[in-house]
């Protein structure tokens, strides 16, 4: 990866182009869930991207340092499989939607595994 930039990763792009989705339709949750839920999903999903990117920028320093922050990107990957079914059982987006941002922060959390399996050299099983 020396030399790559972190918007080079197909993984980073992933989560940025959902991030902004996600963030378009926070801003249509209802005005009383917009300082907790929408607020929250907004953060979630826009820390996966930048915690992403800390941790690039630090991999060829500190292997650890990148190693955590990827470990926090892959947190915030989960939370919002969580936190987009809990928006569509609310009613705030369709189940449809839901699916796939669900569907979609699956495979950003593999991606992520994978790329921590090659950060810790440890081979795919």
């Amino acid at each position: 990866m020396p030399g790559r930039k972190v918007s080079d990763l197909q993984v980073f792009q992933r989560a940025y182009a959902l991030s902004l989705e996600v963030h378009r339709v926070s801003l249509t949750l209802p005005k009383i869930e917009q300082f907790a839920l929408a607020d929250q999903i907004r953060r979630a999903s826009k820390s996966l991207g930048v915690n992403l990117a800390e941790g690039f920028a630090k991999r060829v320093y500190s292997q650890p340092e990148f190693k955590r922050f990827l470990l926090m990107a892959l947190g915030s990957s989960d939370e919002m499989q969580i936190w987009s079914r809990y928006v569509a059982d609310l009613g705030y987006i369709d189940e449809q939607q839901a699916q796939r941002w669900e569907a979609e922060y699956r495979e950003i959390s593999a991606m992520l595994n994978g790329l921590l399996r090659k950060v810790l050299g440890v081979a795919e099983s």
